[in-house]
């Protein structure tokens, strides 16, 4: 404003006559004030902490939306340990009850048990009494089912279940009682019997055989057994008219005339009813040996396989296969027929009767 009015003056005075006079000075510029240096260092210094504290103020903005956030997640956190904290509690009083529940089975299970273990004790001390009686009445029967039978299976059967029963058992007064159920066994195994289930299956053969045996006045295919059959040629094909009636006349004239050594006149001339008599006679002996043999009386079997025996030599023809083989399978037969004494297992009953009268007093 002061530069802008200054010239509008002259122009004023322009229009008036300019006055002699001195010319004067022209004015002078005002100098702007200086500031003080301390006043520039206050400046700075207001202007760094104005910095400094802006700094300051955003650091800790940022703490305090930092610690929001810590709080807030400890906040939730602290909410999800107090639920877990009461689930960990309501878990762990389950778990006492449950605890306390399965200590009282556990302590109705010890008696339990306690109470089966005296009871297995007392079963045991019991079986192990009754064990001498009961093996006594299994042997005992064994043996009359082997006087019965003839075979020493039942008796057999009743020691090794004797001997199985002993072995499980713990009572010390049996120990006798397995020795002398070692030996009875080993002497019942050892023993000698006439085999009854096969001298019977070869007398029943015999049986069968009989009726196919020839006579000794036999001619012709039946006193060869069948081998004259067997030997013979195959017929010739077609023979004429004639040569089958000479064949005729020959084989007729063959059946006529026999000449042959007789030496037992009394099977020469045996008819064919008396023949029929002596296979019946023959069979008759065989079944009374084997009656015999079913009743353990071999003396008797014996003197019907000999019998049987004379027979077949005297009225069957010993030059036969059939004969041969009947004869043969005769001869082991009674050689098979032998006595032999059922073997006897009184070690064992002794024993047993003395351990049975030990455990009777208890």
């Amino acid at each position: 404003m002061n530069l802008e009015s200054a010239p509008a003056a002259p122009a004023a005075d322009a229009e008036r006559p300019e006055a002699p006079g001195p010319v004067p000075a022209p004015p002078e510029r005002p100098h702007p004030p200086r500031l003080a240096p301390g006043v520039l260092l206050a400046w700075g210094l207001a202007a760094l902490a104005l910095v400094v504290v802006a700094l300051l103020w955003q650091k800790v903005s940022s703490m305090q939306e930092q610690l929001a956030r810590q709080s807030a997640e400890a906040s939730s956190r602290s909410v999800e340990a107090r639920t877990l904290a009461r689930q960990a509690d309501t878990d762990v009083r389950d778990a006492l009850g449950k605890l306390a529940a399965l200590d009282g089975r556990v302590g109705d299970l010890a008696a339990y048990r306690a109470q089966m273990e005296d009871l297995v004790q007392s079963v045991a001390r019991t079986r192990d009494e009754n064990l001498a009686v009961d093996l006594e009445s299994a042997v005992r029967v064994a043996q009359d089912q082997a006087q019965l039978t003839g075979s020493v299976q039942p008796l057999l059967a009743a020691l090794r279940t004797a001997e199985r029963r002993l072995a499980r058992s713990s009572d010390p007064r049996l120990a006798p009682v397995a020795r002398a159920v070692a030996r009875d066994l080993e002497r019942v195994k050892n023993a000698n019997l006439a085999d009854t289930a096969g001298l019977l299956a070869r007398i029943d053969q015999l049986l069968r055989e009989v009726d196919e045996l020839p006579v000794a006045n036999a001619v012709g295919p039946q006193r060869s057994g069948g081998a004259g059959r067997e030997r013979a040629a195959p017929p010739a094909p077609a023979p004429s008219w004639w040569e089958r009636l000479g064949r005729s006349i020959l084989d007729e004239s063959r059946d006529l005339l026999r000449v042959s050594r007789i030496e037992r006149p009394d099977a020469t001339l045996l008819s064919p009813d008396q023949a029929f008599f002596v296979r019946e006679n023959l069979k008759l002996r065989l079944q009374g040996a084997r009656l015999a043999i079913l009743a353990r009386q071999y003396e008797a079997a014996r003197a019907d396989l000999a019998a049987a025996a004379t027979s077949l030599g005297t009225w069957f023809d010993p030059s036969a296969r059939r004969t041969q083989g009947a004869a043969t399978l005769l001869q082991r037969i009674r050689a098979e027929t032998r006595d032999a004494a059922l073997p006897r297992v009184d070690d064992t009953l002794v024993a047993l009767g003395q351990a049975a009268a030990v455990a009777s007093p208890r």
